[in-house]
């Protein structure tokens, strides 16, 4: 069986694995790998850029290379090779619990307990949910929604599609060693240096890909194109300010604004203009339904160009 078949039938599995399964509860293996990479880390930390460089070479390498093994392991059977891709893509991607962590939050405000939505808001993003009222709390949960479709599912996608196997589990431990260390925080400003821009690099177009998707799958397709064109250079990550203009200017509502990260105050410019209004409790669930066409849409486009350019190898 062809390789672009093989990732067309492996990674359709996945992603329905993830639907109906989500994330296992124990021993995922992105957990397996965090752990790993902190141990490399016990060992490697320098306050250090090259330190950091070699870290992540060493993390993410480790992560490619044993993907290729297995690849090539499985090469000799075609079901073998489906069964490899689809379970490598059910474990790296996340829309399932992305959507379950937001709609939690979303019933927690729905109930009134705001108390109770601070407290699953780590589980979804970084912000001191102690620094956020309901309707902060909801705002970030639309804009976690948007950053993590292009990071948990759509960016993953390009990356199998383009690399098969090893490109599914290397985008996901690059991405995870950005979460990792990747922040700018005292300890990891050049130790995470090399983490956070490989992560920028593998990013971009899957970024780009989730943008133009949510354009085209949302109730505003002008108001996306033009909030995306408008705004997402504004922000100041490359990756995510077209993927949060696009979806404000999708769901007609303003991100952005000032956040607060581990103790530190950040003002972002608003992304989506005078156009978008407050975000409203009932956008959580408007945002999650966009998240999830979104990737159904990634996986037809990742799946149509990888056989295109099989067919046209062949």
């Amino acid at each position: 069986m062809r390789a672009d078949r093989v990732f067309a039938y492996g990674a359709a599995a996945g992603l329905l694995g993830d639907l109906f399964l989500g994330d296992p509860r124990r021993g995922h293996p992105v957990a397996v790998f965090g752990r790993a990479a902190a141990a490399v880390e016990r060992v490697l930390w320098r306050d250090h850029r090259g330190w950091g460089a070699l870290h992540t070479a060493v993390c993410a390498g480790g992560a490619v290379a044993l993907g290729a093994l297995v690849t090539r392991a499985a090469r000799t059977s075609p079901a073998a090779s489906v069964v490899l891709t689809g379970a490598a893509t059910w474990a790296v991607v996340g829309g399932t619990s992305l959507a379950r962590e937001a709609r939690g939050i979303g019933r927690a405000l729905e109930a009134g307990d705001v108390e109770a939505a601070r407290a699953r808001l780590p589980h979804l993003c970084g912000r001191d949910p102690q620094a956020l009222d309901a309707d902060g709390i909801a705002r970030a949960v639309v804009e976690s929604v948007a950053e993590n479709t292009s990071d948990a599912v759509v960016g993953a996608l390009v990356w199998g599609a383009v690399g098969g196997v090893p490109g599914l589990v290397g985008f996901r431990a690059v991405n995870t060693l950005d979460a990792m260390v990747g922040h700018k925080s005292a300890k990891y400003r050049r130790y995470g240096w090399a983490s956070a821009r490989l992560d920028d690099v593998m990013g971009w177009p899957g970024a780009r890909l989730t943008a133009l998707l949510a354009a085209a799958a949302g109730s505003d397709r002008r108001g996306a194109l033009r909030a995306w064109r408008a705004d997402a250079a504004r922000h100041p990550s490359p990756n995510a300010g077209p993927v949060e203009a696009a979806f404000a200017g999708a769901l007609g509502v303003r991100l952005g604004g000032t956040l607060s990260y581990g103790g530190r105050i950040e003002h972002r410019p608003v992304l989506g203009g005078d156009a978008g209004r407050a975000v409203a409790l009932h956008d959580i669930e408007r945002a999650v339904r966009l998240s999830r066409q979104v990737g159904w849409l990634a996986l037809g486009v990742c799946v149509a160009g990888r056989l295109l350019t099989g067919r046209r190898a062949s």
